[in-house]
């Protein structure tokens, strides 16, 4: 049987901080930048269907089992699953889930701080009026000024670092749980109100049709690879961030239903972020398919133009930068305990070196878009490489080794006594998801993205 154990560092004061953390964790630019534009390139409602089956059946499933993997070892991701594997007769090495999490985190948190950077300029340049009745040109060489200055650039990803590293380094309760009781219920009301404004100002039954009705003639297999991936990421797994939130997790608190919410709440705020900028664009008569720039160059025009847009401009990347920050402290956190409990420093100075090292490698991320841009590695900028490193190889290795190592090498008896799911259907099928379900469509999203044909697997 499993025993319970404790953390050194300290646990969630209650189940809603620990729900509020997770959703921080899951919920930062990828609901609400990415996955807008995202929908907008990929058809609307038949893309957010797939995406919600792809939550529903892999990303719930992996999300439990990551959570499981912390509250039981309690350790930093690396010593928790050695202490695991010590117990249940399997080689240390199956560590290398901890490694891959804490590199990972690390390395997403030296890009995540510049781009939460562009947030914090735009919300400065859209308070003081800047992007008043700005048309698409001019917001297309606002952006392009923005990024071509290393110096401007690098001040604000300094400040992101900062205001992070101050977060982490007071510990669980008094820093990480403050944080979240507080940015998340005002990252909700904020969100809230836009697509109140939304509804007000913008298109809203045109917005929420493109986005809830499906048309499946526009499904390829792309689209649900796409979905998949989306689905997979948008719910931090495996960065060790899940693993090191679960650590700090009550014995008395009940893994799946917990997990089951976190995954609602993230869906909940990509489809609210969706309904409050689709109707926006659709109703200022520009394109949805504009990728990335949805948010910086395409939104901004409407804001310009739109009654009240100034105020709510203002709001929206408010949003965009507590999105950013709930994210940014579970990236950053598993390096932060792997220093303390390996070489035994205090949290302040594992903070200073945890935020350094991330603002240190995001210079390379600055400097992608200016000065650097002809530097390449394996032909791509540094962004490019730590982007694709990340998203492409690092994270869905670690979902797939976690699904391994949870369903196949610990036993059921383990992990019956902790999940406790009662129904023997939804037992049933939380296994056969870990085991053969989630690997499997983790194997085809990162074989697909890196350049190898999945259309054996249709």
């Amino acid at each position: 049987m499993a025993i319970n154990r404790t953390s050194s560092h300290g646990e969630w004061s209650s189940r809603t901080a620990f729900i509020l953390a997770a959703t921080g964790s899951a919920v930062g630019l990828g609901n609400i930048w990415k996955f807008p534009y995202i929908t907008g390139e990929n058809g609307g409602g038949a893309f957010v269907l797939i995406y919600i089956l792809c939550v529903l059946f892999i990303g719930i499933p992996i999300m439990l089992a990551e959570v499981y993997l912390g509250k039981r070892g309690r350790l930093n991701p690396i010593a928790s699953i050695k202490y695991i594997a010590d117990r249940e007769n399997r080689s240390k090495n199956w560590q290398l889930i901890g490694l891959i999490g804490i590199v990972a985190g690390i390395l997403i948190l030296s890009y995540y701080g510049v781009i939460a950077g562009w947030t914090m300029a735009y919300t400065v340049r859209t308070a003081f009026g800047t992007l008043n009745n700005i048309d698409a040109l001019g917001a297309a060489s606002m952006f392009a000024d923005l990024v071509s200055d290393p110096e401007r650039l690098l001040a604000w990803h300094t400040i992101f670092s900062i205001i992070t590293a101050i977060v982490v380094a007071k510990g669980v309760k008094s820093g990480l749980e403050s944080a979240v009781v507080r940015l998340m219920p005002a990252l909700l009301v904020l969100l809230l109100a836009l697509v109140i404004f939304s509804a007000i100002e913008g298109d809203f039954y045109n917005g929420f049709k493109f986005m809830l009705y499906p048309d499946f003639s526009q499904v390829t297999w792309t689209t649900v690879l796409i979905a998949l991936g989306q689905a997979f990421f948008s719910l931090s797994l495996g960065m060790g961030a899940l693993m090191v939130y679960g650590s700090y997790l009550s014995s008395e608190i009940s893994i799946p239903q917990t997990c089951v919410i976190v995954a609602s709440l993230d869906t909940i705020v990509a489809l609210l972020a969706g309904l409050a900028i689709f109707p926006i664009v659709i109703s200022s008569g520009l394109e949805m398919t504009q990728g990335p720039g949805l948010i910086f160059q395409t939104l901004t025009v409407a804001f310009g133009a739109m009654p009240g847009g100034q105020l709510f401009g203002t709001l929206f990347f408010i949003l965009l930068i507590f999105a950013a920050w709930t994210s940014s402290i579970s990236l950053i956190e598993p390096m932060i305990i792997w220093l303390i409990e390996k070489y035994n420093i205090s949290r302040i100075k594992a903070a200073i070196i945890a935020a350094g090292t991330a603002w240190l490698l995001g210079i390379g991320t600055i400097i992608s878009f200016n000065v650097g841009s002809e530097i390449k590695i394996f032909n791509m900028t540094i962004f490019e490489f730590l982007d694709y490193l990340t998203s492409n190889i690092l994270l869905p290795m670690g979902g797939i080794l976690i699904t391994i190592f949870v369903g196949w090498l610990i036993s059921k008896e383990n992990i019956d006594s902790e999940l406790k799911i009662k129904s023997r259907v939804l037992k049933a099928s939380w296994y056969f998801s870990t085991r053969i379900l989630a690997p499997i469509a983790v194997i085809i999203v990162m074989l697909n993205a890196l350049g190898f044909s999945t259309n054996i697997f249709l």
